[in-house]
């Protein structure tokens, strides 16, 4: 009887479906580190278009160096010490307000401050400016961001208490839950009153 000769083709497509098979397991089962970042509000728009005459007394500079040594007003100072800081340099209240539509500035009526005349006027006209180094590391600058922005919402808050019975937190959390008007126009209103304003200059090289 004759012998069969195999024959030296065969099909390679049961093969790559295979190997199909096996890429997705692995594509499904195997974890991946991926950068996340860190969550942050970025600071609240502000007109860039109008001119006006800034009083230096009027800025509160923040300088942190590549050693996240921290400067306020060319004094050291704690990471800590940047919330109190800036709630008494906004909150002081030493002089007239910004003009509004026309209006001669008013005094705050609702500032808690000292009242120094060689401190900041108006929560309107405060400026916190932040000036960081080249070599400073991201977690220390995120950590005054925060800390600047505790300030204005522990003023906002306070404010809020005392206009509305309820913080700007609270209002901020109705409004998301039922958007009305009215509450738009409370919201408005504690951020026009401490309105936040910060400048960040180039970094230093």
């Amino acid at each position: 009887m004759a012998r069969r000769e195999s024959g030296g083709d065969f099909s390679a497509s049961s093969m790559a479906d295979i190997a199909f098979l096996l890429l997705i397991f692995f594509l499904v089962t195997t974890t991946m580190d991926v950068d996340s970042g860190i969550a942050r509000k970025l600071p609240e728009k502000t007109p860039q278009d109008v001119q006006v005459t800034i009083k230096e007394k009027n800025v509160l500079d923040i300088v942190v160096n590549r050693n996240n040594q921290l400067l306020v007003e060319n004094e050291f100072v704690q990471v800590t010490d940047i919330k109190r800081l800036a709630m008494e340099f906004i909150d002081n209240g030493g002089g007239i307000g910004a003009p509004k539509e026309g209006k001669p500035g008013e005094p705050c009526d609702y500032c808690k401050g000292r009242r120094d005349p060689e401190s900041s006027d108006h929560p309107s006209k405060a400026i916190i400016s932040l000036q960081s180094d080249r070599g400073t590391t991201y977690g220390m600058y995120v950590s005054i961001q925060n800390e600047i922005e505790a300030a204005y919402n522990e003023l906002r808050n306070r404010l809020a208490v005392e206009k509305y019975g309820r913080s700007y937190n609270d209002l901020l959390d109705d409004y998301n839950d039922n958007p009305t008007e009215s509450l738009k126009e409370k919201i408005d209103y504690l951020k026009d009153s401490y309105p936040q304003i910060i400048s960040e200059p180039e970094p230093i090289k």
